[in-house]
Order: structure tokens, then sequence, then C-alpha cells
């Protein structure tokens, strides 16, 4: 899998939303590791999402990847 991936980084305080990318499917994954992007973090590759804006959870590898990493927090 090698594509171009957005995502939207949580509101923080007084902080807006905020879109990142594109960036590689290894950063996302790194950032998946770290619990900056979890399974509601909305996330878009044209490639992958054919463009549309989808919840993390609904990406199998991505969601098997969190779950790998995240195993003590339920979701």
């Amino acid at each position: 899998m090698s594509a171009d991936w957005y995502f939207v980084r949580k509101r923080q305080f007084f902080r807006r939303p905020k879109c990142i990318g594109p960036v590689s499917e290894q950063h996302i994954l790194g950032r998946i590791e770290s619990g900056e992007i979890e399974p509601d973090t909305m996330l878009s590759s044209k490639l992958k999402t054919h463009g549309h804006w989808v919840e993390m959870r609904t990406i199998k590898p991505a969601m098997k990847h969190w779950q790998a990493h995240h195993s003590h927090v339920k979701c």
C-alpha cells in the first residue's frame, strides 16, 4: 500500500481541527502507533478512499495496526 494520506488533527484547547497532509502511509502508521491517530480520526486518500473522508476504524489495515499497538484500549 503506497498512497498519500490526509488526516484531521483533533481539536485542542483553543485550536480548531487542522487538516494534515499529504503524508506517507508509514507516517500514518507511526501516528497510529503513537496514539495521535485514533479510530475516530478522519482520514482521506485519493487512492484508498477515493478522496472521501472516512473514520480510521473503517480502514481495516489501519484498524488492525491500531489494535496491535493499543490492545489495552477498548474501542
